[in-house]
């Protein structure tokens, strides 16, 4: 769980920046929306299946270049 303390004499703004960084870098909001809606195992298959052939694509476009 993130946490921020406030410090003494610290503006709450920068608690509040601490406090969001901490929650994107431990990826919180990225597994909420992931939870939001049941995902069956054959569309996030076919979701990984995709990006991953995306990223074969790019890589291939950045090579020809």
């Amino acid at each position: 769980m993130a946490e921020a303390y406030k410090r003494p004499n610290e503006p709450i703004d920068r608690v509040l920046r601490r406090f969001k960084k901490a929650v994107k870098d431990e990826g919180i909001l990225m597994e909420v929306k992931k939870r939001e809606h049941y995902e069956k195992p054959s569309e996030s298959k076919k979701k990984t299946q995709k990006a991953a052939l995306k990223r074969i694509q790019q890589q291939q476009k950045a090579d020809e270049w």
